[in-house]
């Protein structure tokens, strides 16, 4: 867990009064495209919007620590966007450190990938591919588009939620960087970027006929549901076989001959070798409602049915009613008492009386609390836990009228934080990526044998880009997962 970054949120006024004149001398050409475009948000604006959000994404989602892999990413991400008709744009290109399979762009030249995404792809022509598309995005301007069509419409930009739908309710996890980031392309927004993605792979000198299979990936990986802190690709991406077999049509009609195309198979696999595969366990994990956090040392007891989720700077719980919340966060004051006051005299907060105690033998403070929002009057209770280093806010709240069913809930809650000395969960280590050199063709279920992963079979299918019963082929490196928490 990282200290909380509090950002500001961006907001935009609805335009829906502005005359027709004015609205036609906000047209203008997209360079992309080729197309007018109504154009209520400068370039400038674009640029500093995007550098803004692009603070939350970083300090919310967090990048992926190796700097070779975001060096790799960025030399690709600014050849490709060279080639694009935007190329004076801040381009920035990063890896998330997040096992979702995605990749997403915020307007203004700001490009991420997952390490999701890239150990689920197999070779950097397919990478290239991810990457044109999210630039075609931004050279498009459909981020603004959006966000101008919302202002003219009189509905301003909401604030989108990263979390699942059934956490919807905790949208303070949210941000306005978060909600560029998922503004909903239309199906000729993503047709476009599928177009400009595969002229500039064509520019770049990659061979654009590895882009189809990246649809069928992401096919497959859409049927089971992802367990990482942003949504899966489909969400934001919709549509990926009729995307697929029209890339393909796309590229079976040009003229060149990509025969001596970049592929770059082996140059991708060396980056992917010992990358992290799956949800790092030691950024905290869930057992059973038992929260447990192996870097920190500690763990805190959610209740077994809620549904939970940890992100980067928050950990939280909703009721099955969705009627609950709880959150666990680090505090910005070191002194439990000293946070408690700090929380306590915010402005719409009634607050009681500091409670001193400790909890298992850490120093604490706590505090009941009502608060009057738009969505009626809420009651709850904030503790404070001094533990090592830091200092750890644990906040439950739910409306006034069930008070009384969840107080003890709370209560619980709070008590639970206590010393993790569990030594398998101290020592648990993430999955890696490890690159086998295979020297004859094997059925994947023979290379699992002869090169035991620690993931599902169907799962070493899916990331080895086979069919079940399917083989490998020989001369070309496999993947195979090693190590992580026992399942």
């Amino acid at each position: 867990m990282d200290r909380r970054n509090r950002l500001p949120i961006l907001r935009w006024a609805p335009l829906a009064a502005l005359p027709l004149a004015v609205l036609l001398s906000n047209c203008s050409v997209n360079p992309a495209t080729g197309k007018q475009q109504i154009n209520l948000i400068p370039e400038s604006q674009e640029i500093a919007m995007g550098q803004e959000a692009d603070q939350q994404i970083v300090a919310q989602m967090g990048l992926y620590p190796d700097d070779e892999a975001q060096a790799y990413v960025h030399r690709l991400g600014t050849e490709l966007a060279a080639k694009s008709e935007r190329p004076h744009l801040p381009w920035t290109f990063r890896v998330i450190d997040d096992p979702t399979v995605n990749a997403f762009a915020l307007p203004g030249g700001f490009i991420y990938v997952t390490r999701g995404i890239m150990t689920h792809l197999n070779s950097e022509a397919e990478l290239v591919s991810v990457l044109g598309h999210e630039i075609g995005h931004v050279t498009a301007r459909h981020g603004v588009n959006q966000m101008s069509k919302q202002q003219l419409l009189g509905i301003g930009l909401g604030i989108g939620s990263v979390l699942n739908s059934e956490l919807a309710a905790l949208s303070d996890l949210a941000s306005a960087g978060l909600g560029l980031l998922f503004l909903k392309y239309s199906r000729d927004d993503e047709r476009q970027a599928d177009e400009l993605g595969l002229r500039y792979s064509v520019r770049g000198g990659w061979d654009p006929r590895e882009g189809p299979e990246v649809f069928t990936v992401l096919q497959r990986v859409s049927e089971s549901s992802g367990s990482g802190r942003i949504p899966a690709y489909l969400s934001t991406h919709p549509d990926p076989g009729a995307r697929r077999d029209r890339l393909r049509d796309l590229v079976a009609a040009m003229s060149q001959d990509f025969d001596g195309a970049k592929v770059n198979r082996e140059a991708y696999y060396r980056r992917l070798d010992g990358m992290v595969f799956g949800v790092n366990p030691r950024e905290g994990y869930f057992e059973n409602g038992l929260f447990l956090h192996p870097d920190l040392a500690f763990q805190v007891q959610f209740p077994s049915e809620w549904k939970t989720i940890n992100q980067k700077t928050v950990v939280a719980g909703i009721s099955s009613a969705e009627d609950a919340i709880l959150r666990l966060q680090l505090a910005q004051q070191e002194d439990p008492v000293a946070a408690a006051r700090e929380f306590a005299n915010q402005e719409g907060i009634e607050a009681g009386r500091v409670r001193s105690s400790r909890v298992n033998g850490n120093p604490a403070a706590s505090i009941e609390f009502a608060a009057d929002t738009q969505q009626g009057r809420l009651r709850g209770v904030v503790g404070f836990v001094r533990y090592g280093e830091n200092t750890y806010e644990m906040l439950g709240y739910t409306p006034e009228a069930k008070w009384n069913s969840y107080r003890g809930t709370f209560g619980d809650f709070i008590g639970s934080f206590a010393r993790l000395t569990n030594r398998a969960a101290l020592e648990v280590q993430p999955a890696r990526v490890e690159i086998v050199d295979l020297r004859e063709s094997l059925p994947i279920e023979a290379f699992n044998s002869r090169f035991p992963s620690s993931i599902p079979l169907d799962t070493l299918a899916l990331i080895n880009h086979v069919d079940a019963g399917g083989s490998l082929p020989a001369g070309v490196g496999a993947k195979r997962v090693i190590g992580g928490r026992p399942q």
